[in-house]
């Protein structure tokens, strides 16, 4: 008998252990992100538009990593970020939708952390364009990282939060020649048990990433 239930605990652990490596192995670890070069700001901001015509080529790794580090990335030993946010609550998290799945990008790991492996991306706007685009990035507020006032206010808040990250995304587009265009026209209804988010996430902006056709 004991040997028996040596042996169940053995095989649970055992596939215990498979499941946890199964689960990391799905997150994708990217590259560290290129600081230098690039377009210079003035010729960027001149050249900044919206686009909603993509090509479906996929981003390189290294892209992605730029494009996120660029976003709201990690840019002081502090853990200061590329974006400013009130107070400095970094209540904004970005929910990446690609072909192989949902990811959340994890700044301080340079990391995508597996949420998903369903290709949700047409679930991030309502514009039949929007299917064509390899990379939807969807930037989601956790209220219960502003402190104070009202839900209306932590709202306002998010979505000053999320208007530095929008531009920081259009800019780095820019700069590498790539489109990108934000839109608050999303089935959040639809989407946000995809992101598996909680009451107290809402989603604010999302944009497309992607050549331009």
């Amino acid at each position: 008998m004991k040997f028996i239930i040596m042996r169940k605990l053995l095989v649970s652990a055992i596939l215990a252990v498979l499941f946890i490596s199964q689960v990391n192995a799905q997150n994708i670890e990217l590259p560290e992100a290129e600081k230098a070069g690039g377009m210079p700001l003035m010729e960027a901001l001149n050249n900044r538009t919206t686009v909603r015509s993509f090509q479906t080529k996929d981003l390189t790794s290294q892209q992605l990593s730029n494009l996120l580090w660029a976003a709201f990335g990690i840019n002081r030993p502090d853990g200061k970020r590329t974006a400013p946010s009130a107070r400095n609550f970094q209540e904004t998290d970005l929910y990446v939708l690609l072909k192989s799945g949902v990811y959340l990008y994890n700044a301080s790991e340079n990391r995508l952390d597996f949420v998903s492996n369903e290709d949700v991306r047409h679930l991030s706007g309502t514009q039949d364009f929007v299917k064509d685009a390899p990379v939807h990035i969807v930037l989601v507020a956790d209220l219960t990282k502003i402190q104070g006032g009202s839900n209306q206010d932590k709202l306002y808040t998010a979505n000053i939060d999320a208007g530095y990250i929008s531009q920081n995304i259009y800019l780095w587009c820019t700069s590498e020649k790539l489109g990108t265009g934000a839109r608050g026209m999303v089935d959040k209804d639809a989407l946000s048990p995809k992101l598996k988010l909680n009451s107290t996430q809402q989603i604010i902006i999302a944009h497309s990433v992607g050549y331009i056709k």
